[in-house]
């Protein structure tokens, strides 16, 4: 199931150590011009530990990005960030750019507020640039709530992770494709996505797509096979065992079977990463798929267990 879906995405993945060519993210000449009529926001972070407390001891911000006072509801070891994009929305032309580092024996969980909406492109494209370093013995998870991607949005999105040492890292993605709930569906703009996580230097997660709105591949069964919403876990570090993958497995599509029998799940573990995807037209679903994913793997990857932050059931 999620090696056919991603076949169509043109997904990518390499162990290998030398450098991978990829289209760049928006270049600055374009985000000068664009800045003359659209958002250009960016948002830097830095967490370090502090005698067994993990602070937020670097906040810089330009334009509509920001992280208000750091929470603590699992104790001071792990510092919960949410970041927050006062708009509500990013239209065409806009650009954020996001840049974290947990210093060693750090932890950090970033989240958002609620879902992020990409608006109609009108003829400009939108980005979205994060690129994340976590140290030696620290712990970075990434987990902001669901993108919705408004018909005839133009975006760009670019994430890469620099993890050092025996760092950790979890990731979720939540997209939808069109607003169902208003009876709108994605068939026209285009959405593209560059991922790739490093370890000491050496590349072990590649993955690029594309996906446009007015193409043939959203109903294709090689494709989106006519669902809006896709989610991904990623998790680096510990790896599951046979009976933790297995009861994985069989929990995450137990759930889907049981609320939306033509949706599709899969769990696939590597060398260095651990990979749940879900397909179908639930983003509510896809959260709570997405909670269960993350409530087991967190536990081995990073030894804390998974407590729902109070912001995602707001």
């Amino acid at each position: 199931m999620v090696e056919s879906y991603a076949t169509h995405l043109q997904l990518r993945r390499s162990d290998l150590p030398y450098p991978i060519t990829m289209n760049a993210p928006v270049k600055e000449s374009e985000l000068s011009h664009q800045a003359k009529t659209h958002w250009h926001a960016s948002l830097q972070l830095g967490f370090a530990d502090d005698a067994g407390t993990t602070r937020l001891t670097e906040r810089q911000h330009s334009g509509p990005l920001r992280v208000q006072k750091p929470l603590y509801p699992e104790g001071n070891r792990i510092c919960h960030a949410i970041v927050i994009h006062p708009p509500g929305g990013v239209v065409g032309g806009d650009q954020l750019q996001i840049t974290a580092r947990v210093g060693e024996n750090g932890h950090a969980l970033i989240t958002t507020p609620g879902a992020a909406k990409w608006y109609r492109s009108n003829g400009h494209i939108s980005g979205q640039t994060v690129d994340l370093h976590v140290d030696n013995n620290a712990h970075l998870e990434w987990l902001p709530q669901e993108t919705i991607f408004f018909n005839d949005a133009t975006v760009r999105l670019h994430q890469t992770v620099h993890l050092s040492g025996n760092a950790s890292f979890i990731a979720a993605d939540i997209l939808c494709f069109g607003r169902t709930a208003s009876n709108e569906i994605y068939t026209s703009g285009e959405i593209t996505q560059y991922s790739r996580i490093f370890r000491d230097g050496k590349i072990i997660w590649h993955e690029q797509g594309s996906v446009n709105g007015a193409s043939s591949a959203m109903h294709s069964p090689l494709g989106l096979n006519g669902k809006s919403v896709c989610a991904m876990v990623l998790g680096c570090g510990e790896l599951l065992n046979t009976d933790q993958l297995n009861q994985l497995r069989e929990q995450s599509s137990g759930l889907i079977r049981s609320r939306e029998p033509d949706a599709v799940c899969g769990v696939t573990q590597m060398k260095s990463v651990i990979v749940a995807r879900y397909l179908g037209n639930s983003s509510e679903l896809a959260r709570q798929w997405m909670q269960l994913v993350w409530q087991h793997v967190r536990p081995v990857i990073n030894h804390n267990a998974a407590a729902i932050p109070r912001i995602w059931n707001t």
